[in-house]
């Protein structure tokens, strides 16, 4: 039996009255057909309100006259389409009030006319005007007493998409011939969309179709397939190694994922689960920590969501941290998806290759080739697969990198299902294991950790943040000890109060400097070194 389990959301709808005016007439008038001021045939819309649901809330249903039942537009529908489409609101609900009326019709004189039907478009701002498309002139009576305009064309639609896959076989399979091909119904013709258009219609005058068909456009289109980033799935690390997608992540515009540091280091390229090129490791730390992430090319769409090994995807709504004994599961290209509880938090594991810290401890099992996948509870991103032992068949303990320590530390935003959030600031210095706070005065500086120092004992990187008073210009330092004095070993020094640093350093004595430039107030200071933080005295 599949121990595999899904996450699934509902909702209810509640069903109200909408009100819609009419909106102007703007029709670009053709061969018989309606005037441009024909009014929108007015539909009947449903008052049902789901009980206890506020007056004016939920989404409208429609139903156009014939009695056929519009699907309610998805929630941000409307928006969108004032959006993209530069509509107002009346717009776009008359536009989808519309296109529910129109295309049945559309559908009706598709069936008949039959081999002279010549295709069928909606026209004008608003979708008010059908046309339909015929190679009979004998047609128009009846195309126009559907509601149609009408157009007299000289090839039906299905002798377009006869020459269109007659040159689907001709033209050779190369993007400097034929990037795109496509039956345009307004043209009457196949397009052939291509960046050396001489090459492309000699090849189509030896092939014998009928050119007068065929119209080639010169194009710098070039198409490439779309794939989504899904926690879970396999990828490719230089060809040959195989982890899983860890959570799909933003940094500004750019898309990629989390995963697990010891799955590839800066600069190894990634392949999808498909084979296919799909980014770059952007930062990597292992040991100390085990995290990375890579950036992926406009192939790859980062999508909030998790493979549930069942075909099904379970959303991810943010990274709200489970507490221990709450239940957690994982997904993987090894073992797809499995569930336990996360046992221990803060814990300290020895690799052969080194010790990482701050790992959380759970009973779900794992597989070599689950490393870098997701660790989600319900719908909050917990982290990614680091190691573990035991497997599938009898049981075994796995350990997580949490994932708010990897969003910190590369100035990456979470992809969730509430939109894309930026991504964090240099002044909020969440996700650090140790923090500490003060006040400086202007022209001051101060020392950490507590006026002193730590050691690192294995290499790995060292991060700092800082968090200054606004309308402060603050610095912040990391110096290392060498031999007889502390010298700068990295430092952020922008004009404002927040700064922040990385810096992969050798094992030894290192110490944060934190500055006043100009202004004064309070400060909080967040640290994260390869081991945990051990304090010493002295200066």
């Amino acid at each position: 039996m599949s121990r595999r389990h899904a996450v699934t959301a509902g909702c209810v709808l509640a069903i109200t009255a909408l009100t819609l005016a009419a909106a102007p007439a703007d029709a670009d008038l053709r061969t018989g057909g309606p005037g441009a001021a024909e009014p929108l045939v007015p539909a009947v819309l449903s008052a049902t309100k789901t009980p206890g649901t506020p007056s004016g809330a939920g989404t409208p249903g429609v139903t156009v006259p014939g009695g056929a039942r519009a699907v309610a537009p998805p929630p941000g529908m409307l928006e969108a389409l004032q959006r993209d489409l530069g509509l107002t609101r009346a717009e776009a609900e008359a536009r989808l009030l519309n296109e529910a009326r129109l295309i049945p019709v559309a559908e009706q004189m598709s069936r008949r006319l039959g081999v002279r039907f010549g295709g069928a478009w909606l026209r004008a701002k608003t979708a008010h005007t059908l046309v339909v498309a015929s190679t009979a002139a004998a047609d128009i009576p009846q195309i126009v007493a559907a509601g149609a305009q009408a157009e007299v064309v000289a090839t039906s639609l299905a002798e377009l998409s006869a020459v269109k896959a007659k040159l689907d076989a001709t033209l050779p399979p190369q993007p400097l011939v034929s990037s795109v091909r496509y039956v345009d119904v307004k043209r009457n013709k196949v397009v052939v969309l291509a960046p050396r258009p001489d090459q492309t219609e000699n090849i189509i005058e030896s092939s014998g179709l009928d050119q007068a068909a065929v119209i080639v456009l010169p194009s710098t289109e070039a198409p490439l397939p779309l794939y989504d980033l899904l926690g879970g799935n396999a990828y490719y690390i230089n060809t040959v190694n195989r982890c899983s997608v860890g959570f799909s992540v933003l940094k500004g515009t750019q898309q990629g994922f989390v995963t697990a540091g010891h799955c590839g280091r800066q600069g190894a390229p990634t392949l999808g689960f498909n084979r296919l090129a799909q980014g770059i490791f952007q930062g990597s730390v292992f040991p100390g920590s085990d995290y990375a992430w890579v950036a992926t090319n406009a192939a790859w769409t980062a999508v909030p969501g998790v493979d549930n090994g069942e075909g099904g995807t379970v959303p991810v709504a943010g990274a709200r941290v489970a507490i221990e004994g709450a239940s957690v599961c994982r997904s993987g290209s090894t073992t797809d998806w499995y569930c336990g509880l996360i046992q221990q938090r803060d814990a300290s594991v020895t690799y052969p290759q080194g010790a990482v810290f701050q790992l959380t401890r759970t009973s779900v099992c794992a597989e070599p080739g689950d490393s870098g996948g997701p660790f989600i509870a319900i719908d909050q991103a917990q982290g990614v697969t680091s190691g573990g032992s035991g497997d599938c068949a009898v049981g075994g303990v796995t350990y997580f990198q949490p994932v708010g320590e990897i969003l910190t530390a590369y100035g990456l935003a979470l992809r969730t299902t509430a939109g894309n959030p930026p991504p964090p600031t240099t002044g909020t210095c969440t996700g650090y294991p140790t923090t500490y706070t003060g006040a400086l005065a202007a022209g001051r500086s101060v020392y950490h950790p507590r006026s002193v120092y730590y050691r690192a004992g294995i290499p790995g990187n060292h991060f700092g943040c800082l968090d200054g008073p606004a309308g402060a210009d603050f610095d912040l330092y990391l110096q290392k000890w060498s031999r007889s004095a502390w010298r700068v070993v990295a430092s952020s020094r922008s004009a404002g109060p927040d700064e922040k640093i990385t810096y992969n350093g050798t094992p030894g004595f290192y110490r944060y400097r934190v500055v006043s430039v100009a202004g004064s107030g309070a400060y909080t200071i967040g640290l994260r070194a390869p081991s945990p933080l051990s304090v010493r005295s002295g200066s």
